[in-house]
């Protein structure tokens, strides 16, 4: 053996190096199941941690992610609420899972729904500058995580007690399988939810009244454009978007009044050139005649200057 070799001895590869680069798992272990209190929760997982987490009276619990079709659903959904708040601004619409705080009976727990929104009415307005909200949401909706069976009671069963207990008015469950997907409406003599009735398939908030989405467009998701003339969205989309609409029929009728100027003048233009050409060569014709007629008088004798005087 060199001395080159003793001065450099040979080492096994490390797991990670043996892996290909596609099999490296970067992510950061989680800590979903470890007791923290509550300050600790606030201060070192809240907003400092990669995993998204919730604080179930003392426990971390992992946020799962859900699938792509319930992201379309939730996204489609967010941007039917944002128009309609634009178009009636009762209300305040947040997501990027905002936490709030429920002190229940059985615990404390701080959930982080994807979307959720405050009333006006609410006692507790959401501020701009607020990263949490202290009071207690008009309406939670979860996209359902269907990655463990866990995952799935979490939102139907357990989020859907605490909510009640808690006071959420609201809380609807999206998910592309009908057997997972609910809406729910708080009843207050009793405090527990109630499925919200689909009247021609059609759920209507009393959150937000005038709100109102067919429950099969969270599947077909219908684009901007054809929600326009539908009955079901015309009362709050008609004033934003059809707003866009005209405007932009009004641009483009515009645009095209001022090409038709644009033309009509081109024309009027063409027009006078024509009678501009048409007048230099009745001109030149006159002069030609003149030239001739003047070659005869010569030709006669008659000098054509002495007839001009």
């Amino acid at each position: 053996m060199s001395d080159q070799a003793l001065a450099h001895p040979q080492r096994s590869p490390t797991t990670a190096e043996r892996l290909p680069p596609s099999d490296l798992d970067f992510s950061p272990p989680s800590k979903a199941g470890r007791r923290v209190s509550e300050e600790v929760y606030w201060r070192d997982y809240y907003d400092q941690s990669e995993i998204c987490y919730e604080w179930n009276n003392g426990i971390l619990e992992e946020k799962p992610v859900s699938n792509q079709e319930t992201f379309l659903i939730y996204a489609w959904l967010l941007r039917l609420l944002a128009t309609f708040v634009a178009s009636r601004p009762i209300a305040a619409l947040t997501g990027l899972d905002m936490g709030f705080r429920l002190a229940l009976p059985t615990g404390t727990v701080i959930r982080r729904p994807d979307m959720a929104v405050v009333h006006n009415a609410n006692p507790k307005p959401l501020l701009l500058h607020d990263n949490s909200y202290r009071g207690i949401y008009d309406l939670c909706i979860e996209a359902l995580s269907d990655l463990k069976r866990a995952d799935i009671e979490r939102d139907t069963r357990q989020k859907k007690r605490e909510y009640a207990a808690g006071g959420v008015p609201e809380y609807y469950i999206l998910h592309a399988d009908p057997e997972l997907r609910a809406f729910y409406s708080r009843e207050p003599s009793s405090g527990h939810y109630r499925p919200m009735p689909e009247v021609d398939g059609i759920i209507a908030s009393a959150v937000l009244p005038g709100f109102q989405f067919r429950v099969a467009d969270l599947l077909s998701r219908p684009e901007d454009a054809m929600l326009l003339d539908d009955p079901v969205y015309a009362d709050f989309v008609l004033p934003g978007w059809q707003r866009d609409r005209l405007r932009a029929e009004a641009e483009a009728q515009r645009a095209e009044t001022e090409a038709r100027r644009a033309e009509t003048e081109a024309q009027r233009a063409e027009t006078e050139a024509r009678r501009a050409e048409t007048e230099a060569q009745r001109a030149e014709t006159e002069a030609q005649r003149a030239k001739v007629m003047a070659a005869k008088l010569r030709e006669l004798g008659i000098d054509p200057d002495d007839l001009r005087d």
